[in-house]
Protein backbone atom coordinates (compact mmCIF):
# COMPACT_ATOMS: atom_id res chain seq x y z
CA UNK A 1 0.00 0.00 0.00
CA UNK A 2 1.06 3.55 -0.68
CA UNK A 3 1.75 5.19 2.65
CA UNK A 4 1.33 8.82 3.68
CA UNK A 5 -0.97 9.54 0.77
CA UNK A 6 -1.97 13.15 0.28
CA UNK A 7 -5.57 13.85 1.16
CA UNK A 8 -6.85 12.50 -2.12
CA UNK A 9 -10.41 13.55 -1.56
CA UNK A 10 -9.37 17.16 -0.98
CA UNK A 11 -7.38 17.18 -4.21
CA UNK A 12 -10.20 15.54 -6.14
CA UNK A 13 -12.70 18.03 -4.80
CA UNK A 14 -10.62 20.99 -5.89
CA UNK A 15 -8.79 19.88 -9.03
CA UNK A 16 -11.70 19.31 -11.38
CA UNK A 17 -13.07 22.84 -11.11
CA UNK A 18 -9.95 24.83 -10.34
CA UNK A 19 -11.27 25.58 -6.87
CA UNK A 20 -8.80 27.40 -4.64
CA UNK A 21 -9.45 27.49 -0.92
CA UNK A 22 -8.91 30.84 0.80
CA UNK A 23 -8.81 30.96 4.58
CA UNK A 24 -9.95 34.58 4.77
CA UNK A 25 -13.13 34.05 2.74
CA UNK A 26 -16.38 32.71 4.22
CA UNK A 27 -17.67 29.44 2.83
CA UNK A 28 -20.62 29.53 0.46
CA UNK A 29 -20.67 26.06 -1.13
CA UNK A 30 -20.65 22.58 0.30
CA UNK A 31 -17.30 22.00 -1.41
CA UNK A 32 -15.81 24.92 0.53
CA UNK A 33 -16.69 23.29 3.81
CA UNK A 34 -15.54 19.83 2.68
CA UNK A 35 -12.10 21.17 1.84
CA UNK A 36 -11.88 23.26 5.01
CA UNK A 37 -12.85 20.29 7.18
CA UNK A 38 -10.23 18.04 5.57
CA UNK A 39 -7.56 20.63 6.29
CA UNK A 40 -8.77 21.40 9.83
CA UNK A 41 -10.48 18.42 11.45
CA UNK A 42 -8.56 17.29 14.59
CA UNK A 43 -10.23 13.87 14.28
CA UNK A 44 -8.83 13.41 10.76
CA UNK A 45 -5.38 14.57 11.87
CA UNK A 46 -5.42 12.19 14.85
CA UNK A 47 -6.43 9.27 12.61
CA UNK A 48 -3.70 10.20 10.14
CA UNK A 49 -1.03 10.30 12.87
CA UNK A 50 -2.20 6.93 14.21
CA UNK A 51 -1.72 5.56 10.70
CA UNK A 52 1.76 7.10 10.53
CA UNK A 53 2.65 5.57 13.91
CA UNK A 54 1.45 2.14 12.72
CA UNK A 55 3.59 2.49 9.61
CA UNK A 56 6.60 3.31 11.79
CA UNK A 57 5.93 0.20 13.90
CA UNK A 58 5.85 -1.87 10.71
CA UNK A 59 9.23 -0.46 9.66
CA UNK A 60 10.61 -1.24 13.11
CA UNK A 61 9.32 -4.82 13.02
CA UNK A 62 10.78 -5.30 9.55
CA UNK A 63 14.11 -3.88 10.67
CA UNK A 64 14.34 -6.45 13.47
CA UNK A 65 14.61 -9.23 10.86
CA UNK A 66 17.31 -7.53 8.81
CA UNK A 67 21.06 -7.84 9.52
CA UNK A 68 22.19 -6.10 12.71
CA UNK A 69 25.69 -4.61 12.74
CA UNK A 70 27.37 -3.40 15.93
CA UNK A 71 30.79 -1.87 16.42
CA UNK A 72 32.63 -1.38 19.69
CA UNK A 73 35.89 0.12 20.88
CA UNK A 74 37.62 0.75 24.17
CA UNK A 75 40.92 2.22 25.25
CA UNK A 76 42.20 1.37 28.74
CA UNK A 77 45.05 2.28 31.02
CA UNK A 78 46.07 -0.80 32.99
CA UNK A 79 48.29 -1.67 35.97
CA UNK A 80 49.46 -5.26 36.23
CA UNK A 81 51.36 -7.10 39.01
CA UNK A 82 52.34 -10.75 38.56
CA UNK A 83 52.39 -11.44 42.31
CA UNK A 84 50.61 -9.56 45.04
CA UNK A 85 53.01 -6.93 46.28
CA UNK A 86 55.37 -7.62 43.39
CA UNK A 87 56.55 -5.15 40.77
CA UNK A 88 53.81 -3.41 38.80
CA UNK A 89 53.64 -2.84 35.09
CA UNK A 90 51.68 0.07 33.62
CA UNK A 91 50.49 -0.17 30.04
CA UNK A 92 47.67 0.99 27.77
CA UNK A 93 45.38 -1.30 25.85
CA UNK A 94 43.08 -1.00 22.84
CA UNK A 95 40.25 -3.24 21.75
CA UNK A 96 38.10 -2.90 18.59
CA UNK A 97 35.26 -5.17 17.53
CA UNK A 98 32.70 -5.48 14.74
CA UNK A 99 29.80 -7.93 14.93
CA UNK A 100 27.08 -8.87 12.46
CA UNK A 101 24.02 -10.95 13.32
CA UNK A 102 21.19 -12.19 11.13
CA UNK A 103 18.01 -13.82 12.34
CA UNK A 104 17.57 -17.29 10.89
CA UNK A 105 14.58 -18.36 12.94
CA UNK A 106 12.67 -16.25 15.45
CA UNK A 107 8.95 -16.97 15.45
CA UNK A 108 8.15 -13.98 17.63
CA UNK A 109 9.94 -11.59 15.27
CA UNK A 110 8.20 -13.08 12.22
CA UNK A 111 4.77 -12.92 13.87
CA UNK A 112 5.42 -9.38 15.16
CA UNK A 113 6.16 -8.23 11.63
CA UNK A 114 2.92 -9.81 10.36
CA UNK A 115 0.97 -8.23 13.22
CA UNK A 116 2.48 -4.79 12.51
CA UNK A 117 1.47 -5.11 8.84
CA UNK A 118 -2.12 -5.94 9.83
CA UNK A 119 -2.23 -3.05 12.30
CA UNK A 120 -0.92 -0.73 9.60
CA UNK A 121 -3.82 -1.80 7.38
CA UNK A 122 -6.20 -1.40 10.32
CA UNK A 123 -5.23 2.21 10.97
CA UNK A 124 -5.33 3.01 7.27
CA UNK A 125 -8.94 1.79 7.17
CA UNK A 126 -9.74 3.75 10.31
CA UNK A 127 -8.30 6.88 8.72
CA UNK A 128 -10.55 6.60 5.67
CA UNK A 129 -13.52 5.73 7.88
CA UNK A 130 -12.91 8.92 9.89
CA UNK A 131 -12.50 10.93 6.70
CA UNK A 132 -15.85 9.71 5.35
CA UNK A 133 -17.54 10.27 8.71
CA UNK A 134 -16.23 13.83 8.99
CA UNK A 135 -17.36 14.76 5.49
CA UNK A 136 -20.86 13.36 5.96
CA UNK A 137 -21.11 15.23 9.26
CA UNK A 138 -20.13 18.42 7.41
CA UNK A 139 -22.79 17.72 4.78
CA UNK A 140 -25.35 17.19 7.55
CA UNK A 141 -24.30 20.48 9.22
CA UNK A 142 -24.56 22.33 5.91
CA UNK A 143 -28.01 20.92 5.15
CA UNK A 144 -29.13 21.68 8.70
CA UNK A 145 -28.20 25.33 8.17
CA UNK A 146 -30.16 25.42 4.90
CA UNK A 147 -33.13 23.77 6.56
CA UNK A 148 -32.99 26.24 9.45
CA UNK A 149 -32.77 29.18 7.04
CA UNK A 150 -35.76 27.89 5.08
CA UNK A 151 -37.72 27.33 8.29
CA UNK A 152 -36.94 30.85 9.48
CA UNK A 153 -37.94 32.38 6.14
CA UNK A 154 -41.15 30.34 6.16
CA UNK A 155 -41.89 31.44 9.72
CA UNK A 156 -41.43 35.08 8.79
CA UNK A 157 -43.79 34.70 5.85
CA UNK A 158 -46.29 32.87 8.04
CA UNK A 159 -46.03 35.56 10.71
CA UNK A 160 -46.65 38.28 8.13
CA UNK A 161 -49.65 36.44 6.68
CA UNK A 162 -51.16 35.74 10.13
CA UNK A 163 -50.58 39.35 11.18
CA UNK A 164 -52.49 40.56 8.15
CA UNK A 165 -55.26 38.09 8.84
CA UNK A 166 -55.52 39.08 12.53
CA UNK A 167 -55.57 42.77 11.59
CA UNK A 168 -58.46 42.00 9.25
CA UNK A 169 -60.32 40.14 12.00
CA UNK A 170 -59.69 43.08 14.37
CA UNK A 171 -61.25 45.51 11.90
CA UNK A 172 -64.24 43.24 11.41
CA UNK A 173 -64.61 42.84 15.16
CA UNK A 174 -64.53 46.62 15.59
CA UNK A 175 -67.40 46.76 13.10
CA UNK A 176 -69.11 43.95 15.02
CA UNK A 177 -68.80 41.65 12.01
CA UNK A 178 -66.60 39.03 13.77
CA UNK A 179 -66.86 37.20 17.06
CA UNK A 180 -64.49 37.87 19.95
CA UNK A 181 -63.55 34.18 20.00
CA UNK A 182 -62.31 34.45 16.39
CA UNK A 183 -60.14 37.40 17.37
CA UNK A 184 -58.75 35.56 20.41
CA UNK A 185 -57.98 32.53 18.28
CA UNK A 186 -56.12 34.65 15.75
CA UNK A 187 -54.14 36.45 18.45
CA UNK A 188 -53.20 33.14 20.05
CA UNK A 189 -52.00 31.75 16.75
CA UNK A 190 -50.04 34.94 16.14
CA UNK A 191 -48.34 34.65 19.54
CA UNK A 192 -47.52 30.99 18.91
CA UNK A 193 -45.96 31.85 15.55
CA UNK A 194 -43.90 34.62 17.13
CA UNK A 195 -42.60 32.15 19.71
CA UNK A 196 -41.78 29.64 16.96
CA UNK A 197 -39.92 32.38 15.10
CA UNK A 198 -37.66 32.94 18.11
CA UNK A 199 -36.96 29.20 18.29
CA UNK A 200 -36.27 29.09 14.54
CA UNK A 201 -33.76 31.94 14.83
CA UNK A 202 -32.04 30.14 17.70
CA UNK A 203 -31.93 26.89 15.69
CA UNK A 204 -30.32 28.74 12.79
CA UNK A 205 -27.67 30.29 15.03
CA UNK A 206 -26.84 26.90 16.54
CA UNK A 207 -26.69 25.24 13.12
CA UNK A 208 -24.33 27.91 11.75
CA UNK A 209 -22.07 27.60 14.79
CA UNK A 210 -21.93 23.81 14.43
CA UNK A 211 -20.92 24.12 10.78
CA UNK A 212 -18.25 26.66 11.66
CA UNK A 213 -16.96 24.59 14.60
CA UNK A 214 -16.51 21.44 12.51
CA UNK A 215 -14.87 23.20 9.56
CA UNK A 216 -13.19 26.26 11.12
CA UNK A 217 -14.66 28.25 8.22
CA UNK A 218 -16.96 31.25 8.55
CA UNK A 219 -20.44 30.65 7.18
CA UNK A 220 -21.35 32.96 4.32
CA UNK A 221 -24.50 33.09 2.17
CA UNK A 222 -24.91 29.41 1.36
CA UNK A 223 -25.81 27.94 -2.01
CA UNK A 224 -29.11 26.11 -1.90
CA UNK A 225 -31.04 23.24 -3.41
CA UNK A 226 -33.10 24.46 -6.39
CA UNK A 227 -36.85 24.03 -6.13
CA UNK A 228 -36.89 22.00 -9.33
CA UNK A 229 -33.98 19.73 -8.37
CA UNK A 230 -34.78 16.19 -9.59
CA UNK A 231 -34.88 13.22 -7.26
CA UNK A 232 -32.65 10.43 -8.57
CA UNK A 233 -34.19 7.09 -7.59
CA UNK A 234 -32.03 4.77 -5.52
CA UNK A 235 -30.70 1.80 -7.46
CA UNK A 236 -30.25 -1.65 -5.92
CA UNK A 237 -32.14 -3.74 -3.41
CA UNK A 238 -31.75 -3.64 0.36
CA UNK A 239 -29.76 -6.87 0.36
CA UNK A 240 -27.38 -5.53 -2.30
CA UNK A 241 -26.66 -2.49 -0.13
CA UNK A 242 -26.21 -4.68 2.94
CA UNK A 243 -23.69 -6.81 1.04
CA UNK A 244 -21.80 -3.68 0.02
CA UNK A 245 -21.68 -2.57 3.64
CA UNK A 246 -20.38 -5.94 4.85
CA UNK A 247 -17.76 -6.07 2.09
CA UNK A 248 -16.60 -2.44 1.82
CA UNK A 249 -17.34 -0.54 5.01
CA UNK A 250 -14.07 0.86 6.36
CA UNK A 251 -15.02 0.40 10.02
CA UNK A 252 -15.76 -3.28 9.42
CA UNK A 253 -12.55 -3.59 7.42
CA UNK A 254 -10.56 -2.04 10.29
CA UNK A 255 -12.21 -4.38 12.80
CA UNK A 256 -11.34 -7.40 10.61
CA UNK A 257 -7.69 -6.33 10.50
CA UNK A 258 -7.78 -5.81 14.28
CA UNK A 259 -9.04 -9.39 14.74
CA UNK A 260 -6.32 -10.78 12.46
CA UNK A 261 -3.72 -8.75 14.36
CA UNK A 262 -5.05 -10.17 17.63
CA UNK A 263 -4.63 -13.69 16.20
CA UNK A 264 -1.02 -12.82 15.46
CA UNK A 265 -0.71 -11.59 19.04
CA UNK A 266 -1.44 -15.12 20.24
CA UNK A 267 1.16 -16.45 17.82
CA UNK A 268 3.72 -13.97 19.16
CA UNK A 269 3.14 -15.13 22.74
CA UNK A 270 3.29 -18.78 21.77
CA UNK A 271 6.56 -18.07 19.99
CA UNK A 272 8.19 -17.65 23.41
CA UNK A 273 8.24 -21.46 23.64
CA UNK A 274 10.17 -21.83 20.38
CA UNK A 275 13.94 -21.71 19.80
CA UNK A 276 15.74 -18.70 18.36
CA UNK A 277 18.49 -19.17 15.81
CA UNK A 278 20.80 -16.44 14.52
CA UNK A 279 23.87 -16.32 12.32
CA UNK A 280 26.72 -14.42 13.98
CA UNK A 281 29.92 -13.15 12.40
CA UNK A 282 32.51 -10.86 13.95
CA UNK A 283 36.01 -9.56 14.01
CA UNK A 284 38.04 -8.27 16.94
CA UNK A 285 41.42 -6.53 17.13
CA UNK A 286 43.13 -6.17 20.51
CA UNK A 287 46.51 -5.77 22.15
CA UNK A 288 45.14 -6.87 25.54
CA UNK A 289 44.84 -10.54 26.39
CA UNK A 290 43.01 -12.58 28.98
CA UNK A 291 42.32 -10.74 32.25
CA UNK A 292 43.75 -7.56 30.74
CA UNK A 293 47.27 -8.98 30.56
CA UNK A 294 49.47 -7.09 28.14
CA UNK A 295 50.36 -9.18 25.09
CA UNK A 296 52.80 -6.69 23.68
CA UNK A 297 51.49 -7.40 20.20
CA UNK A 298 48.16 -6.91 18.43
CA UNK A 299 45.89 -9.85 17.68
CA UNK A 300 43.09 -10.17 15.13
CA UNK A 301 40.31 -12.60 15.84
CA UNK A 302 37.53 -13.40 13.37
CA UNK A 303 34.66 -15.80 13.88
CA UNK A 304 31.45 -17.08 12.23
CA UNK A 305 28.90 -19.11 14.11
CA UNK A 306 25.28 -19.93 14.83
CA UNK A 307 23.66 -18.82 18.05
CA UNK A 308 20.94 -21.20 19.25
CA UNK A 309 18.71 -20.46 22.24
CA UNK A 310 15.79 -22.48 23.56
CA UNK A 311 13.64 -21.46 26.53
CA UNK A 312 13.21 -24.04 29.27
CA UNK A 313 11.24 -22.40 32.07
CA UNK A 314 9.99 -18.83 32.65
CA UNK A 315 7.98 -19.26 35.84
CA UNK A 316 4.62 -19.49 34.04
CA UNK A 317 4.84 -15.94 32.67
CA UNK A 318 4.71 -17.09 29.04
CA UNK A 319 1.49 -19.04 29.63
CA UNK A 320 -0.06 -16.01 31.31
CA UNK A 321 0.82 -13.86 28.30
CA UNK A 322 -0.77 -16.41 25.96
CA UNK A 323 -3.99 -16.30 28.00
CA UNK A 324 -3.95 -12.50 27.84
CA UNK A 325 -3.52 -12.58 24.06
CA UNK A 326 -6.39 -15.08 23.73
CA UNK A 327 -8.68 -12.76 25.71
CA UNK A 328 -7.62 -9.82 23.53
CA UNK A 329 -8.41 -11.90 20.46
CA UNK A 330 -11.87 -12.76 21.82
CA UNK A 331 -12.46 -9.08 22.56
CA UNK A 332 -11.50 -8.14 18.99
CA UNK A 333 -13.86 -10.83 17.66
CA UNK A 334 -16.75 -9.46 19.73
CA UNK A 335 -15.94 -5.91 18.62
CA UNK A 336 -15.98 -7.01 14.98
CA UNK A 337 -19.40 -8.60 15.40
CA UNK A 338 -20.73 -5.48 17.13
CA UNK A 339 -19.28 -3.25 14.40
CA UNK A 340 -21.01 -5.34 11.73
CA UNK A 341 -24.32 -5.08 13.58
CA UNK A 342 -23.96 -1.30 14.04
CA UNK A 343 -22.98 -0.70 10.42
CA UNK A 344 -25.80 -2.86 9.09
CA UNK A 345 -28.28 -1.07 11.34
CA UNK A 346 -27.14 2.35 10.11
CA UNK A 347 -27.06 1.20 6.49
CA UNK A 348 -30.52 -0.35 6.77
CA UNK A 349 -31.93 2.80 8.35
CA UNK A 350 -30.33 5.00 5.69
CA UNK A 351 -31.62 2.71 2.92
CA UNK A 352 -35.21 2.94 4.12
CA UNK A 353 -34.88 6.69 4.68
CA UNK A 354 -33.67 7.19 1.11
CA UNK A 355 -36.19 4.76 -0.35
CA UNK A 356 -39.11 6.30 1.50
CA UNK A 357 -37.70 9.76 0.83
CA UNK A 358 -38.62 9.50 -2.84
CA UNK A 359 -42.29 8.95 -1.98
CA UNK A 360 -42.10 11.39 0.92
CA UNK A 361 -40.97 14.24 -1.33
CA UNK A 362 -43.69 13.47 -3.86
CA UNK A 363 -46.33 13.28 -1.11
CA UNK A 364 -45.05 16.51 0.48
CA UNK A 365 -45.32 18.33 -2.87
CA UNK A 366 -48.87 17.11 -3.31
CA UNK A 367 -49.72 18.12 0.26
CA UNK A 368 -48.28 21.60 -0.31
CA UNK A 369 -50.34 21.99 -3.49
CA UNK A 370 -53.44 20.78 -1.67
CA UNK A 371 -52.96 23.07 1.35
CA UNK A 372 -52.25 26.04 -0.94
CA UNK A 373 -55.46 25.34 -2.84
CA UNK A 374 -57.31 24.90 0.44
CA UNK A 375 -56.04 28.22 1.77
CA UNK A 376 -57.07 30.01 -1.42
CA UNK A 377 -60.51 28.42 -1.19
CA UNK A 378 -60.86 29.33 2.49
CA UNK A 379 -59.99 32.95 1.82
CA UNK A 380 -62.64 33.08 -0.89
CA UNK A 381 -65.15 31.34 1.36
CA UNK A 382 -64.42 33.83 4.14
CA UNK A 383 -65.09 36.69 1.75
CA UNK A 384 -68.41 35.07 0.86
CA UNK A 385 -69.22 34.39 4.50
CA UNK A 386 -69.32 30.60 4.18
CA UNK A 387 -66.33 29.89 6.45
CA UNK A 388 -64.96 31.50 9.58
CA UNK A 389 -61.67 33.26 10.16
CA UNK A 390 -60.59 30.28 12.24
CA UNK A 391 -60.87 28.09 9.14
CA UNK A 392 -58.72 30.56 7.22
CA UNK A 393 -56.04 30.64 9.92
CA UNK A 394 -55.95 26.86 10.15
CA UNK A 395 -55.62 26.58 6.38
CA UNK A 396 -52.82 29.16 6.43
CA UNK A 397 -50.99 27.24 9.17
CA UNK A 398 -51.36 23.97 7.28
CA UNK A 399 -49.92 25.54 4.13
CA UNK A 400 -46.76 26.75 5.83
CA UNK A 401 -46.32 23.48 7.74
CA UNK A 402 -46.56 21.59 4.45
CA UNK A 403 -43.96 23.93 2.96
CA UNK A 404 -41.51 23.21 5.77
CA UNK A 405 -42.20 19.46 5.58
CA UNK A 406 -41.29 19.49 1.89
CA UNK A 407 -38.06 21.37 2.59
CA UNK A 408 -37.07 18.87 5.29
CA UNK A 409 -37.92 15.89 3.06
CA UNK A 410 -35.68 17.19 0.26
CA UNK A 411 -32.72 17.82 2.57
CA UNK A 412 -33.17 14.47 4.34
CA UNK A 413 -32.98 12.70 1.00
CA UNK A 414 -29.53 14.15 0.30
CA UNK A 415 -28.43 13.63 3.90
CA UNK A 416 -29.33 9.94 4.04
CA UNK A 417 -28.07 9.27 0.53
CA UNK A 418 -24.58 10.29 1.65
CA UNK A 419 -24.91 8.27 4.87
CA UNK A 420 -25.91 5.19 2.85
CA UNK A 421 -22.90 5.59 0.57
CA UNK A 422 -20.65 6.02 3.60
CA UNK A 423 -21.93 2.92 5.37
CA UNK A 424 -21.71 0.93 2.13
CA UNK A 425 -18.05 1.95 1.86
CA UNK A 426 -18.52 3.43 -1.62
CA UNK A 427 -18.51 7.15 -0.81
CA UNK A 428 -16.13 8.82 -3.27
CA UNK A 429 -14.93 12.29 -4.15
CA UNK A 430 -17.28 12.33 -7.14
CA UNK A 431 -20.25 11.63 -4.84
CA UNK A 432 -19.29 14.54 -2.60
CA UNK A 433 -18.72 16.86 -5.53
CA UNK A 434 -22.04 15.84 -7.05
CA UNK A 435 -23.78 16.68 -3.78
CA UNK A 436 -22.03 20.06 -3.75
CA UNK A 437 -22.91 20.79 -7.36
CA UNK A 438 -26.53 19.89 -6.69
CA UNK A 439 -26.71 22.78 -4.22
CA UNK A 440 -26.32 25.56 -6.77
CA UNK A 441 -29.29 27.87 -6.24
CA UNK A 442 -28.62 31.44 -5.05
CA UNK A 443 -28.54 32.10 -1.31
CA UNK A 444 -31.60 33.49 0.46
CA UNK A 445 -31.79 37.24 0.72
CA UNK A 446 -30.90 38.45 4.23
Amino acid sequence: MLKFKPLALALALSSSTGFVFADDQPGTTLKDFFTAAINYSPAIKAAEEQWHAADARLRYATGQMLPQVNAGANVTQNTYAYNVGGPKQDYSGQNYSLQLSQVLFNWQAFASRSQASLQDNQYESQYYAQLALTLTVIADNYLTVLQAEDALASMKSELEAITNQVNGIQKMYDLQLAKITDLYHGQAQLAATQAQLVVAQSDLNIARESLHANSNLDVGPLKRLPDAAPVVPLQGSQEEWMQKARANNKQIEAARFALQAADKGISIREGAYMPKVSLIAGRQRSDVGYNNVSLGTQTDNGYVGVDFQIPLFAGGSNRALVREAESQRNTADAQLKQTVLDVQDRARTAYFKVKSGESRIDAARKLLDATSTSYTAMKRGFELGTVTSVDVLNALRDQFHAQRDLQQARYDYIRYSLVLLREAGTLSASDLEQASNQLNAPALSP
